[in-house]
């Protein structure tokens, strides 16, 4: 797993997947990655679960020295709770911060213990990672723990990554088709349980439908914060409907045990499948109602087509 990590199709844009087994795969795919880059004088960041920040810190200080105080350091497991706002809170937030120049990240935005809930929201990230850097000088190494996760994420990677490294060495992915990614995770997600509160929506009634959820929030015992945040993301949810899905739609909300969840359906098709996970540039009206859901809430779920587009937001209680 040494040695110079190639590009990915020959333009600036590299976006390798890294499938290690047990900790020494794991350091010694990631820690030359970001050595290479140190040494390159690129902005390096390192984005990772909580548990292995410390082990890989130590290692790269270990091979670095003082260099390692150039290397910015992210836990994943919170930056990234939300796999939606990974693109523009923690990649780009990153990237933009250094413009002009070459810069190197280690992504690692799926582990075991992500939920069946969570695993369609990060698989279309990772695919959707490459419309969103498509010709920037940007390398992205995101590591796979092939041991720990179940095949099917394993198969999904050489699918969302045109380049894929394990023990064996590295070489190009033949199985390479993102879009088929995010269109195989793009379904209808089952209807809310019979103990949701529903609530049909028009112009006339966002601010009602506001109050609704926060009342239901309230209900299910969230701290008043976490109301606050329910009630402006279903703000955003609701206004986007009446502008760009028809005029009405239906807000449901309910409570899993572990998330207050709200649901917006409306008869919209979202065609940008980039919506909500790209930052807006300050001058540019609109378009950031998406972006402040998926800051807000601990995942986002969502399904567009013909018929209608329906986004569902969790919220840990």
């Amino acid at each position: 797993m040494s040695g110079t990590h190639p590009d990915a199709a020959g333009g600036p844009f590299r976006h390798p997947a890294l499938f290690y087994r047990g900790r020494a795969e794991y350091l010694a795919g990631t820690v030359p990655f970001v050595a290479e880059g140190v040494a390159a004088g690129e902005p390096v960041a390192v984005a990772v679960p909580a548990w292995r920040l410390g082990p890989l810190r130590d290692a790269v200080a270990g091979r670095l020295g003082s260099g390692a105080r150039r290397v910015h350091w992210v836990d994943m497991t919170r930056a990234g709770r939300n796999p939606g706002r990974i693109i523009p809170g923690v990649l780009r937030a990153f990237a933009d911060r250094h413009p002009g120049r070459r810069v190197r990240i280690v992504g690692e935005p799926i582990w075991p213990s992500r939920s069946e809930a969570e695993y369609p929201a990060c698989a279309q990230h990772e695919a959707l990672i490459n419309p969103a850097f498509a010709g920037r000088a940007v390398s992205i190494l995101c590591p796979y723990d092939a041991s720990g996760l179940d095949r099917r994420v394993l198969d999904e990677a050489a699918r969302t990554h045109p380049v894929l490294i394990d023990a064996a060495g590295t070489r190009a992915s033949d199985r390479y088709a993102p879009e088929t990614v995010v269109a195989a995770h793009n379904v209808p997600l089952p209807a809310p349980p019979e103990s949701a509160g529903r609530m049909p929506f028009d112009l006339g009634s966002l601010e009602a439908s506001r109050a609704f959820a926060a009342r239901c929030a309230a209900g299910a015992g969230m701290p008043e914060r976490r109301v606050m945040s329910v009630e402006l993301a279903v703000s955003e949810l609701t206004a986007n409907s009446v502008r760009h899905g028809g005029g009405a739609g239906v807000l449901a909300v309910w409570d899993d045990g572990a998330h207050v969840i709200v649901e917006v359906r409306d008869g919209g098709h979202l065609a940008d499948p980039l919506a909500g996970r790209r930052p807006v540039p300050p001058d540019e009206p609109g378009g950031r109602g998406l972006l402040l859901v998926n800051r807000l809430a601990d995942l986002v779920r969502v399904h567009t087509g013909a018929g209608g587009t329906t986004v569902r937001a969790y919220f840990a209680r």
